[in-house]
């Protein structure tokens, strides 16, 4: 049943970086039926530029999530255009020193959401890939009593000095624009989207990726035709302030960054009781299947299979590439069958 995104109100909504907004919104979108005892839930947070409609190509029969058996709630992140964000809150102000959605602020919204409008207490199944999986292992810290099984595609409980990098870099490359006042855009910033699009393609895919030039598999006709009608024109969809906010978020990923663990990296990956898919690409160089094997070690209950594939980071999010999403679907099924 096709039905249009929800909307739930947070009233005096208290954020991490301690700004309390009078409305938060978020926007979300539901697939499959709730079965009477609540017990077919699977939550589908976002990731990096991405609103719902990006990231349902997967829920169908056949899929890696299937709404025929599982009753699937896809919760927009905050910044990313939809639920609330620079473009459309006016409390929002990058320009304010210290403003920023942490991934706190998501899961505690995700959770008011479920419990006053579903009265979802547990969930079977929280899926994400790259800043979806930070959500999902931020349940697992947050409800460990709540959150059954984790799909963590591509993504890692903290964000890493080397990912930090990457995103500084894609930070710079935005605000170097000539349009960016310190505080603002006052026009698009047409060269900052262009530096973006080529840094973020640069990580993206490996360099098996580029040097079997998997592009012209799609129709792209040379590498900067590739550049510029995938990667900048992906990214030039979204507003720039809202691009910014979500580099922000994923800057300051930490599942222990809250007042139950203060902290305690470790501490926190060991609490999580769910049964844990940590599922890297082999060439992801976002999230190393080094870094995110390092995690599984830590994590009780955890099965760490990285998907072998030369897609990189979109590997995790293969609607483009058969292989792998059959390799997850395989892999997601199983978690759900046990």
């Amino acid at each position: 049943m096709n039905r249009s995104p929800g909307c739930f109100i947070l009233e005096n909504f208290s954020l991490q970086c301690q700004a309390v907004l009078p409305q938060a919104k978020l926007i979300y979108q539901t697939y499959g039926e709730l079965a009477s005892d609540r017990s077919n839930v699977i939550l589908y947070p976002t990731s990096y530029g991405a609103q719902h409609t990006d990231i349902d190509w997967l829920i169908r029969p056949d899929g890696i999530l299937d709404p025929t058996r599982w009753f699937i709630i896809i919760p927009n992140m905050f910044g990313n255009g939809l639920s609330t964000s620079p473009s459309n809150c006016q409390d929002c102000k990058l320009s304010e020193q210290g403003f920023w959605f942490s991934h706190l602020d998501n899961v505690l919204a995700q959770e008011q959401l479920l419990r006053q409008v579903f009265q979802i207490e547990r969930l079977a199944l929280v899926y994400g890939w790259s800043m979806g999986a930070q959500q999902a292992y931020h349940w697992g810290v947050l409800f460990p009593d709540r959150t059954e099984r984790i799909a963590a595609i591509c993504g890692t409980a903290r964000t890493t000095d080397h990912n930090r990098i990457f995103l500084e870099s894609l930070r710079t490359a935005l605000t170097a624009d000539s349009t960016w006042t310190g505080t603002h855009f006052e026009e698009i910033p047409e060269r900052g989207f262009r530096t973006f699009a080529r840094i973020y393609a640069s990580w993206a895919a490996s360099q098996a990726f580029y040097r079997e030039k998997i592009y012209y598999q799609h129709g792209y006709k040379s590498l900067e035709d590739y550049l510029l009608r995938f990667w900048e024109a992906n990214y030039r969809k979204r507003d720039p302030h809202n691009l910014l906010a979500m580099i922000d978020t994923w800057l300051c990923c930490d599942i222990s960054n809250n007042p139950t663990y203060q902290g305690d990296y470790q501490r926190a990956l060991a609490a999580i009781q769910a049964k844990t898919l940590v599922m890297p690409a082999t060439t992801d160089l976002y999230f190393t299947p080094e870094d995110c094997a390092a995690e599984a070690a830590l994590i009780p209950h955890a099965q760490y299979r990285a998907i072998p594939s030369i897609w990189g980071h979109r590997a995790g999010n293969p609607y483009q590439n058969p292989d792998d999403a059959a390799f997850i679907r395989k892999a997601v099924w199983e978690l759900l069958a046990n």
